[in-house]
C-alpha cells in the first residue's frame, strides 16, 4: 500500500482548475493504461488521451496524461490511488 499523499502545497502554487501532467511508470502489461484511466475517471471524469512509451527492453512503460484538476485534493487523491495500483512503480 502506498503512503497517502496529504497536506501538499499545490494550492499555493496553482490556480484551480488547471491542467496537471502526471507521468506514471510501471510494469508493461496490456491493462496498465486502462487501470490508470479507470482510476482517473473515478476521481476526475474527462476525455483522456494518454501517451504510452515502452522501455528499451519492454519490461516497463511510462504513461503521460494531462488531467484538468479542480483542487489540490484531486491531485493528492490521484497520486495516492494511481500509486496504489499493483503494477505501478512511480507516479510523478
Amino acid at each position: 500500500m502506498v503512503k497517502p499523499v496529504k497536506n501538499t502545497k499545490f494550492d499555493e502554487f496553482l490556480e484551480f482548475p488547471c491542467p496537471f501532467t502526471f507521468k506514471i511508470m510501471g510494469l508493461a502489461n496490456v491493462s496498465l493504461t486502462d487501470q490508470v484511466i479507470a482510476k482517473l475517471q473515478a476521481i476526475v471524469p474527462g476525455d483522456y488521451s494518454p501517451k504510452v512509451k515502452p522501455s528499451s527492453k519492454g519490461t516497463y512503460e511510462s504513461i503521460t496524461v494531462v488531467v484538468t484538476v479542480g483542487s489540490k485534493e484531486d491531485i493528492e487523491q490521484i497520486y495516492t490511488e494511481v500509486g496504489d495500483l499493483d503494477d505501478v512503480r512511480y507516479v510523478l
